[in-house]
This record gives structure tokens, C-alpha cells and sequence, in this order.
């Protein structure tokens, strides 16, 4: 049985040609919610992904997870070994689009190499409790030193082939480079070929998984089923912090363009926020969100909520619900701030609930729920 917390929330929405007003007490613009614990004492979670039938996969950075049934955690034998230290260890993790009949679940995690280390991307099929018949079906061409910007989001756009968001490792220079697949969202099948309608699959001197690049470190992805739109989150550096629509072929701009400034000496980027060639971002949060985790809400729980996107913040301990009218933005509201800690990922379950796991040595698997499931 879940506990129920006291019901949480700090609302704030961004109107166009409005100042920011404040949401009342116990309510959302929208939809008024419990916050409930279902899980506790996890290390440093970094996913949640749900199953068909209403369970969920649970990752933690240190190269653990966990089938998650009801409140109850069951760790998962059969992964890998992970490289845990710094951003590193065991990261995003997706069911098949087919897991109903082939069982196969894709991991993203940080492994050791020539050169130091990278992201990784590998597949098993989940068998009671184990993880059977793994491959490693993808690595990044260029492993290095330090524990910075890996990534790592996974998604699977309609057509069954992969996404995957690869940070630039901490050398932003690396992400105007299209010979290295750090600062870049790749594609893949799903069985890590290459796709023959990629935007470089045979051109010399730019690896074929690319589909865009000029991306600091997205560790926010959503696809929309119905459109095809991908949105992401992406950190910047102080400041900047970006949510994008990622278009094929295209380049972000990191680290020629940001609405953030360099950490040490607080200067802009070389070409200021804008220059041909490079796309703008959709939003832009000065002071840093670090977002991490994003949802597109489809459910029936909260049915105001639906086609807005969620996406969770680190540093700024929050959601930041948007409102989208076709690929525009036209509103925010924040909730939970400071009230649930750093929140690392969001999931909606098939109930149409909005779970999230929070990134701290004590990590949680908390949800909102509607006011009325009381």
C-alpha cells in the first residue's frame, strides 16, 4: 500500500505579455495532486522506464536496476559492468516497441576503453529476473579522460529505430565535429545498424549514426508518437540551459552559440546566442533548471495535462510543465520546487500517472496522482 505524503506543490506560469503569476495552494493551473513515495533507498537513480503490463525498470548510476512492482524493488541479474564514477555508471534504459513479444530492453551506460571512457549502448532480453542473450549493439567512436557529459537519453521513434543523446565529454569542441559522435543525438536500429535515410550514412568524414549535432549534453528526450516531433532538454553551461526540437541534419550550436556564459570567466560563447547555420532553441532557463528526464504527457489522469511536455530539473529541484501548441511554447508552470529534490527522470505509467525518481545518495521513486484518487 503507498503512502501517501501531504500534497505538494509551488506553481508559476510564464504567459506571453504577462508577468509570472502564482499558482493557489494545493492546485496546478490544471489538475490539484498528491505527491505519494512509492519507493525509497535507492543510489543515485538514473531512469524509470515502464513495461506494458505496469511494472517499471529502475536504473541506478553505480550499475544496478531494478523491475519495479507496485512499491516493491526486485534487482535485475545479467547487465554488464558499468564504469560508475563522476556523471558515469549505468544510465537510461527503454523497452523494445515490441517487448510485449520479444522481452528486449536497451540500456545506455558508461564503459571503459582505449583512450578512458564512453557511452555505450547495449540490448538483453529480460527472462523472470535476468537479463539474458546480451549484446552491446553501439559505443562512441572517441573514449577520454574525466567523469562529464555522457548523456544519456534513449527513445524509440516510430518507426522503430533508436535514438540516443551522446554528451561532448566535457570538450564542447568535439560537438562541431562530425567525425566524433560526442556533443551529438545519434540513430540507430535496433539492432545498431545504420539507417539508409540517416542525413550522413555514407559521407566521408562524418559518422553515419549522426542526426544532429551541436548538442552540449541532452539528458532530456521525448518523442511524440502521433507527429514524430522530438523535443529535448539539454544543459548548458551557466545558464543557457535549453529545451530543443531536434530536427534531422541539424546543428545546435554548441559551444559557438549558447544563452549560457563560460563557467570560469562568465564570457559569452564566440558567436554570442545566434549565427546562420545554427539552430535557436524552443526555451532557453537563466538561472540553470539542469534538466533531466522529459515526458510528453499522453494519460487519462490528468486530462488538462494532455500533449504538455514535463520536464524535470537538477539543479533547480523542479517540473517545469510547457504548454505546446504544435511545435510553439506558450506557457510554463513550475511545480514541486524545491519540495521532492533533484529530479533525474520522469515517466508516465499506463494508469497515467507522473513518476519520478530523485538523484541523491538516498534516492526516491515518487509520483503525482490526482486529488480526487484519495
Amino acid at each position: 500500500m503507498l503512502s501517501a505524503a501531504v500534497l505538494l506543490f509551488s506553481g508559476q506560469v510564464d504567459l506571453p505579455g504577462q508577468n509570472r503569476q502564482q499558482g493557489s495552494p494545493g492546485a496546478s493551473e490544471e489538475h490539484s495532486f498528491h505527491l505519494e513515495t512509492v519507493a525509497t533507498g535507492l543510489e543515485h537513480p538514473w531512469a524509470i522506464s515502464f513495461l506494458p503490463d505496469g511494472s517499471a525498470i529502475v536504473t541506478e548510476r553505480p550499475g544496478r536496476a531494478y523491475l519495479l512492482e507496485g512499491s516493491d524493488l526486485h534487482q535485475i541479474s545479467g547487465l554488464p559492468p558499468v564504469q560508475a564514477g563522476g556523471q558515469g555508471g549505468l544510465l537510461d534504459v527503454q523497452p523494445h516497441p515490441n517487448f510485449h513479444e520479444n522481452g528486449l530492453l536497451y540500456f545506455s551506460y558508461v564503459t571503459a576503453g582505449s583512450g578512458g571512457t564512453g557511452t555505450a549502448i547495449g540490448r538483453g532480453r529480460l527472462q523472470g529476473l535476468e537479463i539474458r542473450e546480451w549484446e552491446e549493439i553501439f559505443r562512441m567512436n572517441r573514449f577520454s579522460r574525466g567523469g562529464r557529459h555522457f548523456g544519456s537519453r534513449l527513445a524509440f521513434l516510430p518507426d522503430g529505430t533508436l535514438l540516443a543523446t551522446l554528451g561532448d565529454r566535457g570538450e564542447g569542441d568535439r560537438a562541431q565535429d562530425r567525425d566524433d559522435h560526442a556533443g551529438s543525438t545519434i540513430r540507430i536500429g535496433d539492432d545498431g545498424s545504420i539507417p539508409g535515410d540517416n542525413p550522413w550514412p555514407d559521407t566521408p568524414g562524418v559518422q553515419p549514426e549522426l542526426f544532429s549535432w551541436g548538442n552540449r549534453n541532452s539528458q532530456g528526450m521525448a518523442v511524440d508518437s502521433a507527429s514524430g516531433r522530438i523535443w529535448q532538454t539539454e544543459h548548458g553551461p551557466r545558464g543557457g540551459d535549453e529545451l530543443n526540437h531536434i530536427l534531422p541534419g541539424r546543428n545546435y550550436g554548441w559551444p559557438v552559440i549558447s544563452h549560457g556564459v563560460d563557467y570560469r570567466t562568465g564570457e559569452p560563447p564566440e558567436k554570442g546566442t545566434r549565427h546562420p547555420g545554427m539552430e535557436q532553441p524552443l526555451l532557453h532557463w537563466t538561472p540553470a533548471l539542469a534538466p533531466s528526464g522529459l515526458v510528453l504527457y499522453t494519460g487519462e489522469a490528468f486530462p488538462a495535462w494532455q500533449g504538455n511536455l514535463f520536464a524535470g530539473g537538477l539543479a533547480g529541484r523542479q517540473i517545469r510543465r510547457i504548454v505546446l501548441e504544435g511545435e510553439r511554447i506558450i506557457a510554463q508552470e513550475v511545480l514541486l520546487h524545491n519540495q521532492a529534490g533533484r529530479i533525474r527522470d520522469l515517466a508516465q505509467s499506463p494508469q497515467g500517472f507522473l513518476y519520478l525518481v530523485t538523484d541523491h545518495r538516498e534516492g526516491s521513486i515518487l509520483r503525482l496522482v490526482p486529488l480526487e484518487e484519495e
